[in-house]
């Protein structure tokens, strides 16, 4: 059923007011929150794992960060 959906999704949440999510929503997935970089794993890693994939990690904020600033320029044309 993954294949059907986005890569990233856009969230937002009204108990959340200054929040934008990004959810990620292939593996590993997880949901990054805008307004304070908090990345909150769906995910069961070790700490190991979330160690050792330090790189990876920063890839994934960085390649969120990008879906969302590309959908807020959609927004704005």
């Amino acid at each position: 059923m993954t294949e059907t959906l986005p890569e990233f999704l856009l969230a937002d949440n009204a108990d959340f007011p200054d929040a934008v999510f990004v959810v990620h929503t292939r593996f590993p997935r997880f949901v990054l929150n805008l307004a304070d970089d908090n990345l909150e794993w769906w995910e069961t890693l070790s700490e190991e794992d979330k160690e050792s994939a330090t790189e990876e990690v920063a890839l994934w904020i960085e390649r969120a960060t990008a879906f969302y600033d590309n959908e807020i320029n959609r927004y704005k044309d």
